[in-house]
């Protein structure tokens, strides 16, 4: 810790695009709490909403906030009522703090509570040299994780909830965005053994990732009429399944055109704002099933992560494409949002020349 208890924190500074990086307090942890030193943080669509204060970040943040909700670290304090995790713990993090006690908490299924705070959207967030988390909420690394697949675990978790929302095995797959999320689900449903995976989006160099992650197909729709060449592909029954991925009101309106009767889409991507939408068409009349997912299942999701990330399973180290020190977060968002990357990753302490946990 720094010799005059402050830290660099990345905030939203105030209700106005952009962000800053200041000098704030270093958090203490209370009796339920662990303090964590980040070791490594990725950039996240969310983070992209909030830094351009969009309608959506306008609605739910409130400035001035440390933003940033991936990352992984160790543990240097703990509070006096913890016992799941111990200081040197290696750890990555489930974003969403729940309270226990609403409808949904108390049903099991905590990923809907009521009264969720997010870090880095509700409270303060990872994008600093230091965090406060409830010890509850930590999950313990392999040793021999790298840093920068450890911090891509939260988001890696909304890509593994999307996909198992529904059966995969031997289905048509269509993910529309291919931004990392989404390339993360192609990765998903490959390894769930999907008969065919088609991915849509604007930019090439994210169609290329698409293939090498394991799409069959993947169509760039400012170029090609992705609807004729896919309906044309699929024999003109359209895909079983639609993973939304990206938000965007023509994206939603393509996948859910290609979906078939009785079809099942799950939808992650957030909309910048309310859309129109053709409900009678794209869902009533075609009797689909549709899912809203938010967050990882806690703790269902992770297990499944785990299994998925070890062994021959999956190498998220494939979607990571740039590596940048904490204070040049401008740039790391400057290509986060070009469309010419992957994901992201900062590492507070510099580019380590060592990417484990060790």
């Amino acid at each position: 810790m720094s010799d005059d208890n402050t830290m660099r924190a990345i905030i939203k500074p105030d209700s106005s695009p952009g962000l800053e990086m200041v000098r704030a307090p270093i958090p203490r942890p209370g009796p339920r709490d662990a303090l964590i030193k980040i070791a490594a943080t990725s950039i996240c669509g969310t983070d992209l909403h909030i830094f351009k204060w969009d309608p959506w970040a306008r609605s739910r943040i409130n400035p001035p906030i440390i933003v940033g909700h991936e990352f992984c670290g160790h543990v240097v304090e703990i509070g006096d009522m913890v016992t799941e995790a111990k200081v040197g713990d290696y750890v990555s993090a489930e974003s969403h703090i729940i309270c226990h006690t609403c409808s949904s908490c108390r049903t099991g299924r905590g990923h809907l509570c009521q009264n969720t705070k997010i870090i880095g959207v509700d409270r303060d967030g990872c994008w600093a040299d230091y965090i406060v988390m409830p010890a509850e909420n930590l999950w313990l690394n392999p040793p021999d994780l790298s840093l920068e697949v450890a911090s891509l675990q939260e988001n890696f978790g909304n890509a593994v909830h999307t996909a198992f929302a529904t059966d995969l095995t031997a289905r048509k797959v269509l993910v529309t965005g291919c931004g990392p999320v989404g390339l993360m689900t192609i990765m998903v449903a490959k390894a769930a053994g999907a008969r065919a995976i088609y991915a849509t989006d604007i930019a090439n160099y994210r169609l290329r990732m698409a293939k090498e992650m394991g799409a069959d197909m993947a169509i760039n729709v400012s170029e090609q009429n992705a609807f004729d060449v896919i309906w044309a592909d699929t024999g003109g029954d359209g895909v079983d399944v639609l993973l939304e991925m990206s938000g965007a009101p023509q994206a939603i309106d393509l996948g859910f055109r290609l979906l078939r009767y009785g079809g099942e889409a799950a939808l992650l991507g957030l909309a910048p704002s309310a859309i129109p939408f053709d409900i009678n068409n794209h869902i009533v009349f075609k009797g689909a099933t549709v899912y809203g997912i938010v967050g990882r299942e806690i703790w269902g999701t992770w297990y499944r992560m785990r299994g998925l990330l070890s062994g021959d399973g999956i190498d998220l180290s494939r979607v990571i494409t740039h590596r940048f020190a904490l204070e040049d977060y401008d740039k790391a968002l400057e290509v986060m949002q070009s469309g010419q990357s992957g994901k992201v990753v900062m590492f507070p302490d510099g580019l380590p020349h060592l990417t484990n946990g060790a």
